[in-house]
C-alpha cells in the first residue's frame, strides 16, 4: 500500500457552498425559534453571563454622565433657589399690600356707613401729619379752606368722635383729638341722660369726667354720647365708655375715667362733619348800676 503525503493546502467547500449552508442553518434556527421558542433559555443564560461585562463596559460613560448631571443639577438648583427666594419676597410684599388694601377698604366702607348713620353732611379726609409737640394730641388732615373746611367741625371715624377742627389752612387743617388736655366735649350718659363735660388727659386711651358729684349715677360700662349742647357736635355721637368710677367721701367730686370709643390714634382716614345750625348768641349780662351798688353798701 503506497503512502501519499497530505496536500499542502486543504481544500474544503467553496465560499458559495458555505454561504448557502450557513444561510439555511440561520433560517432553520429563526424558524425553530419563532415556532418553538427553543432559544429563549439560551438567550437568558447568555444575557446573565454578559451582563457584568456590559456593566463594566458602560461604567465610564455612566460615571461621566452622572457627574455632569450632578454639576448641572446643582447649578440649576441654586438658580431655582435664588429665583424662588426672589418670588417669595415679591409675593410676601404683594400679600402685605393686599392685606393693607383690604383693611383700608373695610375702613372706607365703615366710614361710608358712618356718614349715612350720622345723617349730616360729611367729607372724607386723610391724616398726613401728626403733631410735633409730644405733649399735645393733634393731627393734620389733607382738607383745608379750599375744601370749605371750617374751624369747629367735628371729626369722626366709623366708631365715634375723634376730635374737632381747631385751625384751618388753605390746603390743610389741624384737628385736636378728644384726648388732648385742652379739649372738652359736652356729653350725656345714654343710660340715665345725665349731662357732663368730658375732657382729655393727654393719654391716648384715657378721658375724664371732671367736677362730677360723688352721688352722680355713673357706672362702669356706661356709654357717653355728645349731648348737642353748644351746637358744635351733632347729638348722639359715641364718644367714650366709663371704665372706672372712684368715690371718696373725703373729696367733693368723684374720679371717673373713660375710654374713647373711636380709633383716636389708629386710623388714617376720617370724616369731617358739617357744622350744625348756628345758635343765637348768648344774652348779654345786665350791667350793674351805681344805685344798686349804693344800696348794697347801705345794707
Amino acid at each position: 500500500m503506497e503512502y501519499q503525503a497530505p496536500p499542502f493546502f486543504k481544500t474544503g467547500p467553496t465560499p458559495l457552498a458555505r454561504l448557502l449552508i450557513f444561510s439555511a442553518l440561520s433560517l432553520a434556527l429563526l424558524v425553530t425559534d419563532a415556532r418553538l421558542d427553543y432559544l429563549a433559555p439560551l438567550r437568558q443564560i447568555v444575557a446573565v453571563i454578559l451582563y457584568p461585562l456590559q456593566r463594566i463596559a458602560s461604567a465610564p460613560a455612566s460615571i461621566a454622565r452622572r457627574a455632569s448631571n450632578f454639576f448641572v443639577t446643582h447649578s440649576s438648583l441654586r438658580a431655582d433657589n435664588a429665583r424662588l427666594a426672589t418670588e417669595n419676597f415679591s409675593n410676601a410684599r404683594l400679600l402685605q399690600e393686599l392685606k393693607a388694601l383690604q383693611a383700608e377698604n373695610a375702613r372706607l366702607r365703615a366710614l361710608i356707613g358712618a356718614r349715612e348713620r350720622f345723617g349730616v353732611t360729611a367729607a372724607a379726609a386723610e391724616v398726613v401729619y401728626a403733631a410735633r409737640d409730644p405733649f399735645s394730641r393733634k393731627i393734620v388732615v389733607d382738607k383745608g379752606a379750599r375744601d370749605d373746611v371750617k374751624a369747629g367741625q367735628a371729626v369722626v371715624d366709623e366708631r365715634g368722635l375723634v376730635g374737632q377742627v381747631t385751625r384751618v389752612y388753605p390746603w390743610l387743617s389741624e384737628v385736636t383729638l378728644v384726648t388732648d388736655k385742652s379739649h372738652f366735649v359736652p356729653v350725656q350718659n345714654l343710660r340715665n341722660g345725665l349731662r357732663a363735660v368730658l375732657s382729655g388727659t393727654g393719654s391716648e386711651d384715657t378721658l375724664e369726667l371732671r367736677f362730677i358729684s360723688i352721688n352722680a349715677d355713673h357706672r362702669n360700662g356706661d356709654e357717653l354720647v355728645t349731648s348737642g349742647i353748644g351746637g358744635v357736635y351733632p347729638p348722639g355721637l359715641p364718644v367714650a365708655r366709663v371704665s372706672h368710677v372712684e368715690r371718696n367721701a373725703t373729696q367733693l367730686f368723684a374720679r371717673i375715667t373713660c375710654t374713647p370709643l373711636a380709633g383716636v390714634s389708629s386710623h388714617t382716614r376720617l370724616l369731617l362733619l358739617g357744622l350744625e345750625r348756628e345758635l343765637p348768641p348768648r344774652p348779654a349780662e345786665e350791667p350793674k348800676t351805681r344805685g344798686s351798688k349804693k344800696k348794697l353798701r347801705k345794707r
